[in-house]
């Protein structure tokens, strides 16, 4: 079984908890992940301070934890504009990782994370352009085919179903319909500040409709930043991978029992099956990853 942890927003600076930190470490030991995925603004202004400090809390984990990071929009400087029209990612490639678009290979699972903040083009919405998606393809094409193929990205490919409204990536059906193409079945983001569990066929019908790509979406995980229903809430997600199923449990903290706790829990069929049989796994529904 391939064991995931998902936490996403982590906001060091003004709106940062240290408490929600350490006790998201300490989930994150309890679990013993196989792969620890971070999608995302490390920081709220992208200040020295800020990195330094969250490259200390990385520094916290486990040394042989494989850890997958991708920028957040609040990674990169919003008021300097010049170092953000000139050298947006500096302080991000100095103390997070050196790669913005970046290959992770785990036993069982290829992972794909591609930068989809765009300071020169969006200030809080970002971008993914054709050249990230075919460096995507090559990856995958190049992955074992027993392997789950997994795209991370900061930004959301599909909207919460709120009432908030946020929209998604520009042109995200698009890549929704070649991430499918890959053979990706899982995608990973946060940016929201609250949970989305889903499929694709939710916000668009893709070539194939009898499974689309599971998409997760994790809150704020360490900040006082969370949104609609989590408002004043964190969390993040276990996701666990095993035979033809993809499981997702989605956990908030609450401070009345002092720790992370199991919020929902989600089961998919993992292609190429469609279906889970009465017995809760997956049964034969056609179809080949590509």
């Amino acid at each position: 079984m391939l064991r995931i942890v998902h936490g996403s927003d982590i906001h060091f600076g003004r709106p940062h908890d240290p408490a929600m930190a350490r006790a998201f470490l300490e989930a994150t030991l309890e679990r013993s992940p196989d792969l620890l995925v971070l999608s995302g603004d490390f920081t709220q202004r992208a200040k020295v301070a800020e990195f330094r400090e969250a490259r200390s809390w990385l520094d916290g984990l486990p040394r042989d934890l494989p850890i997958v990071v991708t920028p957040g929009n609040h990674d990169v400087p919003l008021w300097r504009v010049a170092e953000r029209l000139l050298s947006p990612f500096r302080n991000y490639r100095r103390f997070i990782h050196p790669e913005l678009d970046r290959v992770t290979r785990v036993p069982g699972a290829t992972v794909v994370s591609l930068n989809s903040a765009a300071p020169r083009r969006a200030i809080t919405n970002g971008r993914l352009g054709s050249r990230q998606l075919e460096f995507a393809r090559r990856a995958f094409d190049a992955s074992p085919p027993e392997d789950v193929r997994i795209l991370v990205a900061h930004h959301h490919l599909a909207p919460a179903p709120d009432y908030q409204g946020d929209r998604p990536l520009p042109r995200a059906r698009q890549i929704l319909e070649a991430l499918e193409s890959m053979g990706v079945q899982l995608v990973l983001g946060g940016h929201l500040h609250r949970a989305y569990i889903g499929n694709s066929l939710d916000v668009h019908p893709g070539a194939d409709r009898n499974r689309g790509i599971v998409i997760v979406q994790s809150g704020t995980t360490t900040s006082r930043r969370g949104r609609a229903r989590e408002q004043e809430k964190n969390s993040f997600n276990e996701i666990r991978v095993e035979g033809a199923r993809i499981e997702v449990e989605h956990l908030m903290h609450f401070r009345e029992d002092g720790g992370f706790r199991p919020f929902s829990h989600h089961v998919f069929p993992r292609p190429p099956f469609s279906w889970l049989g009465q017995d809760g796994t997956a049964a034969p529904g056609g179809g080949k990853v590509a």
